[in-house]
């Protein structure tokens, strides 16, 4: 397996190559030279695996520069009972026929992210020390991704985090896993802007080829191609657990930001899963429902991005949109680099017809979007029909996947995080608190540490060389 740049000016590399980097060299984004294929014998043959053994069969086919033995023990380390409480990993709740939602959220701070994040940490610990390296990772969160990445990375030998996130724009749960923690190798940045700001601060350092080289600059962020391999898993995991028999056709709702948790599901698909449908759902910031329903793509500025009570998708530059619209476009090269140059100029694109009529016909797309009311009203009615407590965030999911399903087509929608994180939006919805799992009761009134920083990339620099080591 050989990996490229989505705007082909990269040289095949192997994983262990491009497993610790964000951006490749010429901007665009890390994908496999091919997807693996798998036929209708290897998906009954994956049917009844455990998750750990699902897991290895789907990773080993994106991984050929790690020890067999070594990757499953990397895998059998991550995925267990005491991070995930359960050993089933993702179990399923079934709200009614043919309606369901896969929970990823049973890890270590609450969300989907710790289910790649969980196990990318082990990647880290395990290709730094073969190679006797240190990585300072630089990254974004608009919520879940930083306090999964710093669970994850916290006390890794030769690793270093330093996490943006938006000053005062998460929820005081969100912000408490993250400021909370006290190892030296962690630093929190809060940066006086919105999320696409920080974002846009780490793809500056991602991007200046010298700085990146001499502080050895790595990233966790969506666009890491570790962690979209780690996704694709566990949609394999819900399809087996909802379809009758192999060959069923099965629907995927996914509440979507920064597009990285539904590229993966995109990818099983492009591996064989016998998807139908992939549903986007989108807040306000409605950037890729845009984009599914007309065919624009038209990130917006950070005066038009607004605050929701599904923060962790405010978010208006989906950065991994770039590898799907890579395979739409042929996976040309060439073609995707103009294409993008105009995103970066803030001009957007717009899909030619031919290619907009495949998007939904051949890859499946379908969006929705949701308001505050929206969600407010799905979180009501998921508790008050089937006795269940979903977050905004997969009430997003919910929302969409209701304006999507159609009769006798099973849909799973992808859980986002534990309604705990997000207290105010579940106190308005039900009125009463969500429940509070008792580990974490109490995270809010410890001690929080970070720094406040504006949004400048010469600022974050100066902060990350005097810390890197």
């Amino acid at each position: 397996m050989q990996y490229i740049s989505t705007r082909g000016g990269m040289s095949p590399k192997k994983f262990s190559e491009i497993l610790l980097g964000g951006l490749a060299p010429d901007g665009g984004l890390v994908v496999p030279d091919q997807y693996p294929q798998l036929s209708a014998d290897d998906l009954k043959a994956l049917a009844g695996k455990s998750y750990t053994e699902l897991a290895f069969a789907i990773i080993s086919r994106f991984v050929d520069d790690i020890p067999a033995a070594d990757l499953k023990a990397l895998i059998d380390k991550t995925y267990t009972k005491a991070v995930f409480g359960t050993d089933d990993i993702t179990p399923l709740t079934r709200l009614e026929d043919d309606l369901f939602i896969q929970q990823l959220s049973n890890g270590p701070t609450l969300a989907f992210k710790d289910m790649a994040m969980q196990l990318l940490g082990n990647l880290f610990e395990y290709v730094l020390n073969r190679a006797g390296e240190e990585i300072n990772i630089v990254g974004a969160t608009s919520g879940d991704t930083g306090s999964a990445a710093e669970y994850a990375m916290r006390g890794k030998k030769g690793v270093r985090v330093f996490m943006l996130s938006p000053y005062g724009k998460m929820s005081p749960f969100q912000r408490a896993q993250m400021f909370t923690l006290q190892d030296e190798n962690i630093f929190n940045i809060s940066v006086n802007n919105m999320f696409d700001a920080c974002q846009d601060m780490v793809k500056a350092v991602n991007n200046d080829a010298a700085f990146k080289a001499k502080y050895k600059i790595g990233a966790v962020n969506s666009i890491n191609w570790g962690r979209v391999v780690a996704q694709v898993v566990y949609y394999f995991k819900g399809y087996f657990a909802v379809a009758k028999e192999v060959g069923e056709p099965v629907d995927f709702c996914v509440p979507s930001g920064n597009f990285g948790n539904i590229c993966a599901a995109h990818v099983a698909r492009q591996m064989g899963l016998p998807i139908r449908n992939l549903v986007v759902a989108t807040n306000e910031n409605d950037v890729l429902d845009e984009f599914f329903k007309t065919g624009g793509y038209h990130p917006r500025g950070l005066d038009q991005t607004y605050e929701t009570s599904s923060p962790s998708m405010d978010i208006t530059k989906a950065s991994n949109l770039e590898r799907f619209v890579f395979d739409l476009t042929g996976r040309d090269g060439a073609k995707l680099a103009d294409l993008w140059h105009t995103v970066e100029k803030a001009k957007g694109f717009d899909l030619s017809p031919a290619d907009f009529a495949r998007m939904h016909d051949e890859y499946g797309f379908r969006s929705d979007r949701s308001t505050h009311a929206d969600r407010v009203n799905s979180i009501r009615e998921v508790f008050n029909k089937y006795g269940v407590q979903i977050d905004p965030h997969t009430a997003d999911g919910y929302h969409a996947a209701k304006a999507h399903r159609q009769v006798g087509v099973k849909m799973v929608i992808m859980e986002t995080a534990l309604p705990a994180k997000f207290e105010a939006t579940m106190q308005e919805a039900l009125g009463n608190k969500p429940a509070m799992p008792a580990a974490v009761a109490d995270l809010e009134k410890l001690p929080q540490r970070f720094d406040v920083m504006d949004a400048d990339v010469q600022t974050l620099k100066d902060y990350v060389a005097a810390r890197a080591g």
